[in-house]
């Protein structure tokens, strides 16, 4: 849409973009009114890209395409109409459209070692300034990357990528008019890393050999194609290629083995760009005979007064040869003497142990026997009684439910009735649905335990249960009841109950943790789900859910861990509420870059100085400046809240050393100060001596002022200068004075004027917005007077 102002209605701006059509109109009350157009206080006549056009009452003037020229304060006077509006003519870096699109659709992808250049041209109004960024760190100059930029162009040269250098860069272009970005992607390319070990020993045998390691870290950008497995024997030089492996595959398994010989294993991986380095094993020993595994623990199947039958089953390992028998053998508990059962291996895997005391209690162990002779022992039975068998436990009394709810069944009774010689040891209690004839056990339970709670029961569910009481001797009878779970709680909508305890704002500083805890309420329990920026959780954060509330903690804050936290609430069913909250972490800031020092303007001094690397992720960072005048005075405060990286200061002393300093600061505090090394200085002009000629009596040349090169209309940033000039002609010389909105400047400590044979300068200091308005530069002889306006204004900074 083209900018349009009517300038009968107020007193207006105009910003258009250069390059953009723009439009100023004015109504009139008389069709026969004749207007004038006047820019910067002249007569408009004609100007390149300007029509002007007359339709009714309606006066308009239209500018076809912005250029810098058609800024300024435009007038209209016409019959009793006279208003004013001015026009700012934006200009902000840009890039073209083609090349953007390149570039940000399509990474540059470059081979390790090899140098690479990213050039960026642009265009818009200077000065404009360049930065590249790298994980949100300002890139600078090294023996490596090198960051060049001209009127025109910006360009980031990498002498010999690598690997570290692979990632998302961002090219930032600012000027007074806006700020462009742009987000680039390097790959860089490379043979991998060397396969992640220590390379694992599977198995070593004395046939086999199998090792295993892990994929490396960094495949070097290409897909690692295959590895490479070598061998060499221990008190030799040379490797032996083995085989290779697919990718998929991170094993390998060898035959080429002797006997209780040592080798070396070594692998490496390999891509399109080439094979790694070798991840080394130490040294692995491949096994002689082996002897067989431990079997698990026997089994007692039966006892008697003096017999006790057991089984057993062959161990899983069961050496280089066949299991030829088992050696058995038995102990008194509480003993550790073993004793031979039999003379000669067992060949079955059961054996009815005879000849024991009645009344004592037995452990038992087996062994494997094969042709490398008798592997490890197993671990001692289940210790067993040598008696006849005993009468079961009788049943348990008053099986009864003492309380239910929608979701589970409490059992209550008592032990069963003592019977000679059989305690009860303990209770089994079992379950099964009433469609079912199938029982599940839910619990065994000590002997001092006569009730229990079972749970995860649907509301109204019918069900039966069963409880038994245990002794040496085997299961009792079991008594049964039937049961039924209560009706289901009321159901609740999930909603979150938030309060002033939950604020929806958080700033925290970096290192402290970062712990909400939001209640809520719903029945059945809802699902409690958490997201960061609409995606699932940092690792680091813990989330806990109990007792209607749920707890968001992050024990140490990072400066990533800044965005916005949702918590969303769920029935399963689709009715969902969720709450969101900002967290802003922040830390004091590091310190400002170099300082340099310009005298720009006569008997002043320009302070600039590189930004803290802060401002990368800083909203609310600002500066302050201080100067001392000798070695070790006190430190003055010169300027502060200052949002750019440059001030001036005017009240420099010629003759004096000075020494300036710059802070930054957030709302935590400052950052360590940057200082200047060597003293600023000013020399004292030795005054000169002069020669005064007689005046030369002539034709009387006096002329009165007139303005050669008149004010221009000027936008800048908040805390910026801001330079307006004119050239101003006449004789005797004119005597030069600055006003704003009416008011004299001359003796405003604020403002610096200069007046330099006929070319006079206002600079503004550290613009604020008070210092928005109208100027107004008159020129004044004995002859006449002449004046020239623009105005300023001032935007935010960006």
């Amino acid at each position: 849409s083209v900018p349009r102002c009517y300038l009968n209605k107020q007193l207006a701006t105009v910003r258009v973009m250069k390059g953009d059509p723009a439009e100023l109109s004015c109504t009139v009350s008389k069709d026969n009114v004749a207007g004038t157009w006047f820019k910067d206080g002249l007569k408009l006549t004609s100007m390149d890209g300007v029509i002007f056009e007359k339709k009714g009452l309606v006066h308009k003037l239209i500018i076809n395409k912005a250029e810098d020229i058609h800024a300024g304060k435009y007038r209209f006077e016409g019959g009793d109409v006279k208003t004013e509006a001015s026009i700012f003519v934006e200009d902000p870096p840009q890039v073209d459209k083609v090349l953007l699109k390149n570039l940000t659709s399509v990474p540059t992808v470059a081979k390790a070692g090899e140098g690479v250049k990213l050039r960026i041209p642009f265009e818009g109004r200077g000065p404009i300034r360049a930065a590249w960024l790298k994980d949100r760190m300002e890139l600078g100059d090294d023996t490596r990357i090198r960051v060049d930029k001209t009127d025109t162009c910006t360009t980031l040269s990498i002498s010999s990528c690598d690997r570290r250098d692979c990632g998302d860069y961002k090219v930032r272009l600012k000027n007074d008019s806006g700020v462009l970005e742009l987000n680039l992607k390097l790959v860089v390319i490379d043979k991998p890393q060397p396969p992640r070990g220590p390379i694992k020993i599977v198995e070593s045998s004395a046939n086999n050999i199998t090792i295993q390691w892990k994929p490396p870290k960094d495949d070097g950008g290409k897909p690692v194609q295959r590895y490479l497995v070598e061998r060499q024997q221990v008190g030799r030089n040379d490797w032996e290629t083995l085989g290779e492996t697919p990718r998929s595959c991170t094993s390998f398994t060898t035959s080429k083995v002797e006997e209780e010989m040592s080798y070396y294993f070594r692998v490496r991986a390999m891509n399109a760009e080439g094979v790694s380095d070798a991840l080394e094993s130490g040294e692995v020993k491949a096994a002689g005979k082996a002897s067989p595994g431990a079997p698990d623990p026997p089994e007692i199947i039966s006892a008697s007064r003096d017999t006790i039958t057991i089984s057993w089953k062959a161990p899983c390992k069961t050496g280089t040869s066949q299991i030829t028998g088992y050696i058995v053998q038995k102990r008194k508990k509480g003993t550790v003497t073993w004793l031979p059962v039999t003379n000669v291996p067992v060949k079955d895997k059961k054996l009815k142990v005879t000849s024991l005391k009645k009344g004592v209690q037995y452990e038992f162990r087996v062994a494997a026997v094969n042709a490398a002779g008798t592997g490890q022992p197993s671990e001692p039975s289940e210790p067993a009684f040598a008696r006849d068998p005993s009468k079961s436990p009788g049943q348990v009394q008053d099986l009864k439910v003492s309380s239910s709810d929608s979701t589970s069944v409490t059992l209550t009774w008592n032990k069963p009735e003592v019977q000679d010689g059989n305690d009860v040891k303990g209770y089994e209690v079992e379950m099964r649905p009433c469609n079912s004839l199938r029982w599940t056990k839910c619990f065994t339970l000590p002997a001092e335990s006569t009730s229990c709670r079972v749970q995860g029961l649907q509301a109204r569910e019918k069900l039966l249960l069963r409880v038994r009481a245990l002794s040496d001797s085997g299961p009792g009878e079991a008594s049964e009841l039937e049961a039924c779970a209560g009706a289901a709680a009321p159901a609740v909508s999930p909603r979150l109950l938030i309060d002033d305890t939950v604020k929806s704002f958080l700033v925290i500083k970096a290192g402290n943790p970062i712990q909400v805890k939001i209640p809520f309420e719903g029945s059945p329990q809802p699902v409690v789900t958490w997201l960061k920026d609409g995606l699932p959780l940092p690792r680091r954060a813990a989330v806990s859910t109990e007792d209607g509330s749920t707890q968001l903690l992050l024990r140490a804050a990072e400066l990533s861990d800044s965005g916005t936290y949702t918590v969303e609430l769920g029935d399963g069913l689709g009715e969902r509420e969720t709450f969101s909250f900002q967290v802003q972490i922040t830390d004091i800031p590091q310190p400002p870059g170099a300082i340099r020092l310009e005298e720009n303007v006569p008997n002043t001094v320009t302070v600039t100085w590189d930004p803290s690397a802060s401002e990368q992720w800083e909203k609310n960072l600002y500066y302050t400046v201080l100067k001392r005048e000798s070695q070790k005075g006190l430190w003055h405060v010169l300027g502060d809240l200052i949002y750019n990286n440059k001030f001036t200061f005017t009240r420099v002393v010629p003759g004096r050393d000075y020494y300036f300093r710059v802070v930054a600061k957030n709302d935590l505090g400052a950052s360590d100060p940057s200082e200047t090394v060597q003293p600023w200085r000013i020399w004292k002009k030795k005054a000169e001596f002069r020669v005064k000629a007689q005046k030369y009596r002539g034709v009387n040349q006096n002329q009165p002022p007139r303005f050669l090169v008149p004010l221009k209309s000027h936008v800048v940033v908040t805390g910026s200068e801001c330079h307006m000039s004119c050239a101003v002609g006449g004789h005797p010389p004119p005597k030069i004075t600055w006003y704003k909105d009416s008011r004299d400047l001359s003796r405003d400590p604020n403002y610096f004027c200069t007046n330099d044979f006929g070319v006079c300068s206002l600079v503004v200091l550290g613009v604020t917005k008070r210092d928005e308005g109208d100027y107004m530069v008159e020129a004044r002889n004995e002859v006449g007077r002449a004046f020239s306006k623009a105005f300023l204004a001032i935007r935010g900074n960006s």
